[in-house]
């Protein structure tokens, strides 16, 4: 799933994580509700970079393809 990310990631020419993060926004349009990621982080350089992933526009396709690496997901977080 990684890999998959990290494909899409590189063809729009952003970082993993704002690509994740443009997703999770992304599904306010499915949801029907207001969907709002909130990332930490301690440094700045990665503050600017999740800002930024407000402004990248994910295709339905792109966004389905993502919705399909989600549901692939198992298991416990810890």
């Amino acid at each position: 799933m990684a890999d998959a990310v990290r494909a899409l990631a590189e063809e729009k020419d952003v970082a993993p994580a704002q690509l994740a993060l443009a997703w999770v926004h992304a599904r306010s349009e499915h949801l029907g509700i207001p969907v709002v990621p909130i990332p930490g982080t301690k440094r700045v350089k990665w503050l600017e970079q999740n800002v930024a992933a407000a402004d990248i526009e994910l295709t339905a396709d792109e966004v389905a393809a993502l919705d399909g690496l989600a549901a692939q997901a198992v298991g416990g977080r810890y």
